[in-house]
């Protein structure tokens, strides 16, 4: 596990209430994680959900997963949690105009301490946003503890790999505003010590060529787009754009990547 101390969940909540947010909406799409819908449905069918099920979404963002399940996957009722003011007003917003208002609800919070009742949910859903929580120990705690027994945990998320050295994390975490970030095995111990039965813990193996994609689409497409959202400011924008260029040589030296995992409560 990597851990920056000099980021924590203000830095987090800046980038979400911010231009920043925009932006990572901006060349990911409205569901910004990694494959899209295309990993979406991945997760979905390895999780083997069944229609009818009620779930949460941890770091919902602007509730692009919680309106994926419902429509679908059929989930009855999805509950988003995030931290960040503007996305939650968001997911509010697009989840009436796409007619989920009334299967909907959404907290302004910490995911380590919801205060949603313990043994609650069939699901709890993560996409590639974990790795902006400090304590993930407290995270899978908290997840084992509203989830049903037999109920199930999938998320996706961005892992270290091996030969990430301390420099190297520390560049990119900071730019990323990652606290911690975490390895399979770091995040298969915490599952484990949760009395988590994992099913998948695996890499995607997706996450280098959807970073070139990304950079791509900023240098060829969407480079006037991104720099209205900060301000027309180049300094800045070239600045990023090192930044997404040496997560990108990190990506293709497999250093870090994207993580799948899937259990069920025992």
């Amino acid at each position: 596990m990597k851990k920056l101390d000099s980021v924590c969940l203000t830095n987090v909540k800046e980038v979400y209430n911010g231009p920043e947010g925009d932006l990572w909406e901006l060349i990911m799409g409205e569901q910004i994680h990694v494959g899209g819908l295309t990993s979406s449905m991945n997760l979905a069918s390895k999780a083997g959900l069944k229609p009818g099920f009620t779930g949460i979404d941890f770091c919902c963002c602007n509730g692009a997963g919680m309106r994926f399940l419902l429509k679908f996957q059929n989930a009855l009722s999805m509950t988003g949690v995030d931290a960040s003011k503007t996305v939650i007003d968001r997911a509010k917003l697009r989840s009436e105009k796409e007619g989920f208002g009334e299967k909907t609800s959404f907290i302004l919070g910490d995911v380590c301490d919801s205060g949603l009742p313990e043994n609650s949910y069939d699901l709890v859903w993560g996409e590639d946003a974990w790795c902006y929580v400090e304590h993930k120990d407290k995270l899978i705690s908290e997840a084992a503890r509203v989830v049903n027994t037999g109920g199930t945990i999938a998320f996706t998320d961005w892992i270290e790999r091996d030969g990430l050295s301390d420099a190297e994390a520390e560049r990119f975490m900071a730019f990323m505003k990652f606290p911690t970030l975490l390895s399979i095995h770091d995040y298969s111990n915490l599952l484990r010590e949760n009395d988590f039965e994992i099913l998948h813990a695996e890499e995607t193996g997706i996450y280098a060529e959807h970073v070139d994609l990304y950079l791509d689409m900023l240098n060829k497409q969407l480079t006037y787009d991104a720099l209205k959202l900060v301000g027309f400011d180049m300094a800045t924008m070239e600045s990023m754009g090192k930044e997404m260029a040496f997560m990108q040589k990190l990506a293709h030296e497999n250093k870090i990547g994207q993580g799948l995992f899937v259990a069920t409560k025992k």
